[in-house]
């Protein structure tokens, strides 16, 4: 297993962008967001970070690949353009059959590196509460939460 990650064809882009709109849907539903404020908040990241269906200045969009095979995407850049050195992992998901095999980590060491490379300070993420396996996985590579949502359906 050596994972590297190249920048995503355009061709791939505008299908990679949908399904990730949708996933980060049901993510925010999962955790408890109503349907409407999860479409809104879905709308708002998609015009801020892919004006036009592109990405954004300083965004960068991977596809990690282990010998010739794509096995996921990497989507890293600076949070806002107010604060260019500090960086967000915004996505990053390895395929089902892939996972398991250490490229999660492996693809997270990269994040590290080319976000470092490309200027930033300090990389942070956001993990939902019901992702207990990207949680430890985050906690073993030395991050640390910042702030902890909690709530209590009543």
């Amino acid at each position: 297993m050596v994972a590297a990650l190249r920048p995503m064809p355009a061709d791939v882009l505008g299908p990679w962008l949908a399904s990730s709109h949708d996933e980060y849907l049901r993510e925010r539903i999962a955790a408890g967001d109503s349907p409407e404020y999860a479409q809104q908040r879905a709308d708002e990241a998609d015009a801020e970070y892919f004006p036009d269906g592109r990405p954004a200045e300083g965004q960068q969009v991977y596809q990690v690949v282990d010998g010739d095979d794509v096995v996921g995407v990497l989507w890293i850049g600076p949070v806002s353009l107010q604060r260019p050195h500090e960086w967000w992992v915004f996505d990053i998901a390895i395929d089902e059959p892939h996972r398991g095999k250490g490229l999660g980590r492996a693809t997270m060491l990269l994040a590290e590196s080319e976000a470092r490379r490309l200027g930033a300070v300090k990389l942070g993420l956001n993990v939902f509460g019901h992702n207990r396996v990207a949680q430890n996985l985050y906690t073993s590579l030395g991050y640390e939460p910042t702030a902890i949502n909690m709530a209590k359906t009543l």
